[in-house]
C-alpha cells in the first residue's frame, strides 16, 4: 500500500509540473533509485531463511515450483495469467499517450486515481475473497480489464469523459482482483517451502515474458493504427486488447477449477 502511495506521489509531481513530454521523469527516477540503493545499505541484517544449509542448483533455479504444474487448475491459472498480461501492456505503455492525444488536462495526475482506487480495493480484498472465493475474484479482475478497454474505446475528453475516468478508476479492481489475488492463490498452493520459488516463477512468466510479448504486440497494433495526419485511431486500438481479454476470460472460466472456493 505504501508503494502505491509512492506511485501516486510520482504521478502527481509529473503531471502537475508538466513533465510528461520531457526526460525529467527519467532523471528523477534515476536519482531516487540511487538514493534508495544507498539507503538500503543502512537496513538491518536479514540473512536468507536457508542460510547455512546445503544449496543445490535446483534450489537456486526454483525448479521445485514446477511441481505445482501437475495440478491442472494451477496450470490453467499460470497460463491464463500469462496470456492476460499480453493485452495488459496496452494500458501500461499507451494510456498516457492516449489521454494526451484525447485532450485530457494533466493526464499523469488523473491516472493516479487508479492507484487511489487500488488502495481502497486492497483494503476490501479480504472481504471480497471471503464472500466470493478465488475463482470469482480472478474472473471479475479479468472482466474489469476488458471493460476498461471498452470504456477507453468509446470515451473521449468531452461529453464522454466519464468513461475515461471510470476506466482509470477500474485499476483497483484490475490490479487487486487479478494480480494480488493471484499471488495469494499461489501462496496457498505452494506452501512455505517453495513459496518464494512459486512467486518468482509466476512473476517471470507474467510480468516478465508476458509483458515482453505484450510490449511488442501493443507497439505493433498502435503503430498500425497511426493516422497520417497525426495521432492514432484509438477506438480500433483499444478494441484489440478488449477482445483478447474477453477470450482469455472465457477460456479461463471454463478450465479453472480450484480446490478452494
Amino acid at each position: 500500500m505504501l508503494g502505491t502511495i509512492g506511485w501516486i506521489v510520482a504521478g502527481l509531481i509529473v503531471g502537475r509540473l508538466g513533465l510528461e513530454a520531457t526526460a525529467a521523469p527519467l532523471r528523477i527516477a534515476a536519482g531516487a533509485s540511487l538514493l534508495l540503493g544507498l539507503f538500503s545499505l543502512s537496513l538491518p541484517h536479514t540473512p536468507p531463511h536457508a542460510a547455512g544449509k546445503p544449496l543445490s542448483a535446483r534450489d537456486v533455479l526454483g525448479l521445485d515450483a514446477l511441481s505445482l504444474l501437475r495440478d491442472r487448475s494451477f496450470t490453467t491459472f499460470v497460463v491464463g495469467s500469462f496470456l492476460l498480461c499480453i493485452p495488459l501492456q496496452f494500458y501500461y505503455a499507451f494510456t498516457n499517450l492516449f489521454l494526451n492525444e484525447s485532450g485530457m488536462v494533466e493526464p499523469a495526475s488523473k491516472m493516479t486515481l487508479g492507484q487511489m482506487s487500488e488502495i481502497g480495493f486492497m483494503v476490501l480484498l479480504p472481504w471480497f475473497l471471503f464472500r466470493l472465493g478465488v475463482k470469482r475474484i480472478l474472473l471479475i479482475g479479468m472482466a474489469a480489464w476488458a471493460a476498461r478497454y471498452a470504456l477507453f474505446a468509446h470515451g473521449d475528453a468531452h461529453d464522454m469523459i466519464w468513461m475515461l475516468y471510470l476506466g482509470i478508476l477500474l485499476h483497483g479492481v484490475c490490479y487487486d482482483f487479478f494480480f494480488v489475488t493471484g499471488q495469494i492463490y499461489t501462496d496457498e498452493q505452494a506452501g512455505p517451502r517453495i513459496r518464494a520459488a512459486a512467486q518468482g516463477f509466476l512473476a517471470f512468466l507474467t510480468q516478465g515474458v508476458g509483458y515482453l510479448i505484450g510490449a511488442y504486440v501493443s507497439g505493433a497494433v498502435v503503430t498500425s493504427y497511426t493516422i497520417p495526419a497525426g495521432g492514432h485511431d484509438w477506438r480500433s486500438i483499444w478494441l484489440v486488447p478488449a477482445t483478447m481479454a474477453v477470450v482469455v476470460l472465457v477460456v479461463f472460466a471454463m478450465l479453472f477449477r480450484p480446490a478452494s472456493r
